[in-house]
């Protein structure tokens, strides 16, 4: 092993990338894998960052952003969740991935350690370990892929030896499309509260809900929240880069040191495009958020009639089902051979750490074409598998 850094040589690329890289070379294969939506980036904003590129924006902006994205953001966030971030507290990041970094790895000290709802997204515990902290996994399998406060409570009584620094929350919630009602996060508040955590509150998804409205969970505790948020699901514009952080101005303040030593600032061409798309784009994510309903529709149509068990997802676009009880292996043994015999791709739930083994999660980011085509051909499958 080349002599780096012990920490990173333990990590490996994310199992959603692993299994994706291992099953593209099967022909004819419908992926139903990473999680990045098939539709455009609407066009205003495609225009606004083509204007961009021929009116020369092609140099750094400042290190939290330009004026003009911050002072949007705040009222675009404003409008949609009622969050009271003022244009100062909030910064431009790489994408919500690089916002989740820089928050933790501001946060944390070493030896601290993480409440973190598992299964869970795969980007989460890999940085917690560069902060030289560490995770405390709460399985959430027995309540419904939720966090429940009674779950909450007993974690930290069970680790309340260790440094507790902080809480991990996703919601709308990758991998299983579960979210929480106000009342749910209210009284998941109260129990945070008590323990004096910090919430690092990530929220990407927020735009894409069903059955009821997005709480944005700074609403109900703003003096201990870092919310992440951008514009990678809501505008279909993941390979823009553009997140946000937002968060009280003490801990902003901190925060804006490890951005700019991780990454300077963000690309000036798609901030001019995010300035579009917070101010004249209010509707795009709603366009969008009917599309993915009538699919998660059609899924769980089919997935019922196949006699799959799953998660009923109310947000986001995914969706987490078991593995069917004849087949006989792992969940990473069962995306492999439904991909190499159904040339169908999942990815297994195990990606998603322990809680999540015997489930796999489709992303129904994918054309209504192609998640017909997969649904033939997996209920095909399954019928051969019974012959």
């Amino acid at each position: 092993m080349a002599d780096t850094n012990h920490i990173i040589q333990q990590i490996q690329v994310s199992g959603i990338r692993r299994f994706d890289e291992a099953i593209s070379d099967v022909p004819d294969i419908i992926k139903l894998t990473v999680g990045e939506p098939d539709l455009p980036t609407p066009a205003h904003i495609k225009k606004a960052g083509i204007q961009a590129i021929r009116d020369d924006f092609s140099h750094y902006s400042p290190l939290m952003g330009f004026q003009k994205l911050q002072a949007a953001a705040s009222r675009y966030f404003n409008q949609k969740y009622q969050l009271n971030y003022a244009p100062n507290e909030i910064i431009a990041t790489v994408g919500a991935t690089e916002a989740v970094a820089t928050a933790l790895i501001t946060l944390l000290n070493p030896g601290d350690a993480v409440l973190l709802p598992t299964p869970c997204y795969t980007s989460y515990e890999p940085v917690i370990a560069m902060a030289h902290a560490h995770v405390i996994p709460i399985d959430t399998t027995t309540t419904g892929y939720k966090l429940t406060p009674a779950g909450l409570a007993t974690a930290i009584q069970a680790n309340h030896s260790q440094r507790l620094k902080a809480i991990l929350l996703n919601y709308p919630t990758n991998p299983t499309g579960v979210t929480y009602t106000k009342a749910e996060l209210t009284a998941l508040v109260a129990v945070i509260k008590q323990a004096g955590l910090t919430v690092i509150s990530d929220e990407i998804y927020s735009e894409i809900t069903y059955e009821q409205p997005h709480t944005a969970l700074a609403t109900l505790y703003p003096a201990h929240t870092i919310t992440i948020n951008g514009l990678s699901k809501s505008h279909a514009m993941t390979g823009w880069r553009l997140g946000f952080i937002m968060a009280p101005l003490a801990l902003i303040t901190e925060m804006k040191k490890t951005h700019q030593y991780l990454v300077t600032s963000t690309s000036s061409i798609s901030q001019v495009a995010g300035i579009e798309a917070l101010t004249h784009g209010l509707e795009d994510g709603q366009k969008m958020r009917a599309i993915y309903q009538a699919r998660r529709d059609y899924l769980v149509t089919r997935l019922s009639e196949m006699s799959i068990n799953y998660i009923y997802p109310t947000g986001a676009f995914y969706l987490f089902a078991q593995v069917p009880a004849a087949f006989k292996g792992t969940s990473w043994d069962f995306a492999t051979t439904l991909a190499q015999q159904a040339h169908v791709a999942v990815i297994p739930g195990s990606a998603f750490g322990a809680a999540g083994e015997g489930w796999f999660r489709i992303s129904y980011a994918a054309s209504q074409d192609a998640l017909r085509d997969s649904m033939n051909r997996f209920a095909t499958w399954l019928t051969q598998q019974q012959a």
